[in-house]
């Protein structure tokens, strides 16, 4: 299984900081994973608060083992709240149930991380992502979403 590389990690982190100063979000946190969500690169800004290593995962966590944006674990929890404690329990509480986490694509559409971001709002953290990720060449499941069955893209239902 290819695995992302610590260039693009660190092109990732680099990326989302910088679009971040420019449009003076609060300081973030973030983390890229590799599969099996192995810590590639964290980097934590100044003024960011306690516990935003483990919310930063549990969101790229969340991404890895749901196989789509951890922003789907807010919305099951919403519809189907045991569901989520049983997976939140069966993964000895490392999920986070929110959005900022992403899925890691290379050009064939194969896994190769994730990202999770925490520090600002949900939709904000999911853009800052998504920039991060097109700023090395990367891609996100919706780049792929037209890749078919082999790359097994799966889209949230709802917005």
């Amino acid at each position: 299984m290819a695995a992302i590389t610590l260039a693009q990690a660190n092109g990732i982190i680099e990326a989302i900081l910088k679009r971040a100063a420019e449009e003076d979000c609060r300081p973030l946190s973030i983390i890229v994973v590799e599969p099996g969500c192995k810590v590639k690169a964290f980097q934590k800004e100044d003024g960011s608060s306690m516990m935003r290593f483990e919310m930063a995962y549990g969101k790229a966590y969340a991404a890895l083992a749901l196989g789509r944006s951890s922003k789907l674990m807010r919305l099951r929890n919403e519809d189907k709240p045991a569901f989520v404690r049983y997976l939140i329990a069966a993964s000895d509480d490392q999920i986070f149930p929110e959005g900022g986490g992403m899925q890691i694509r290379d050009a064939d559409g194969q896994v190769i991380g994730a990202v999770g971001i925490t520090g600002g709002l949900e939709d904000h953290d999911e853009a800052l992502a998504i920039h991060g990720i097109h700023a090395v060449g990367l891609k996100t499941d919706e780049d792929c979403e037209g890749m078919g069955r082999r790359v097994n893209v799966r889209m949230t239902d709802r917005a």
